[in-house]
């Protein structure tokens, strides 16, 4: 079974809004498992103290080393799991790094908070960060939430259809095309001809063609990575003369 551990200082905040829906479903039928723990448990002083003050000095607080390596090394989790820290300065999550993750046994998963955590047990630990945007949030929850949503989801049997992921943005380096559904018309709009017409080589011509532009003029930067991929290394002309 695929299986998610959270160290977090607030483990309330799980299952959250992964207990409702697809997620919700699943985890109910145990297609997954989530295992929330509170990193304070690793504490030992009588105050359940987690922080301290920044070395060299400056504002907020720092996750101790001691503390989150003793809640990692409680977790006992199995050496071949990824250990994850969601973090502003981490690499960014794809769908590519998801799809790995939900391939594999489930991560654990690391909720920061304060000014951060520090670096020793990161390194210790082997804790790889993980970003999902250039932006900050009050701990690394919410971000956990995110990651987790995007894996369960593509966990065998969470999906009505397995064709359901395949079709999505980035799934094929591409942002997805436009949707539509009934009804026919809406305030003046009308689904486009191509998609009522029964051919099927034309939609999915038709629906390549808006995946491209859409990317092309929102994300550049897929747009760029997509052609250096689809083009194929030129064979060097033979300049040798019999």
């Amino acid at each position: 079974m695929w299986r998610a551990t959270v160290l977090t200082l607030f483990p309330e905040m799980f299952p959250g809004p992964l207990g409702i829906s697809l997620a919700g479903k699943a985890l109910a039928s145990n297609l997954w498992a989530l295992d929330a723990r509170d990193i304070r448990d690793a504490a030992t002083d009588k105050h359940r103290s987690v922080d301290d003050t920044p070395a060299g000095g400056g504002p907020g607080m720092v996750l101790r080393a001691d503390v989150l390596a003793a809640a990692i090394d409680a977790a006992d989790i199995a050496p071949d799991r990824p250990r994850l820290l969601m973090s502003p300065r981490g690499a960014p999550l794809t769908q590519k790094k998801v799809t790995e993750l939900a391939a594999g046994p489930g991560p654990l998963i690391v909720c920061g908070r304060f000014e951060g955590i520090d670096q020793r047990v990161i390194e210790a630990r082997g804790l790889e960060e993980v970003s999902i945007g250039d932006y900050v949030l009050s701990g690394g929850e919410i971000a956990a939430l995110a990651l987790l949503d995007a894996c369960v989801r593509l966990l065998p049997g969470v999906m009505g259809k397995l064709s359901s992921g395949t079709d999505e943005s980035f799934s094929d380096g591409l942002l997805e095309y436009p949707q539509y559904t009934r009804p026919q018309e809406f305030e003046g709009r009308t689904i486009p001809d191509v998609l009522v017409s029964g051919d099927h080589a034309r939609i999915a011509a038709w629906r390549q063609a808006e995946a491209e532009a859409l990317t092309k003029a929102r994300r550049p930067d897929l747009w760029t990575t997509k052609i250096a991929q689809n083009v194929a290394p030129r064979s060097r002309k033979d300049t040798t003369k019999g």
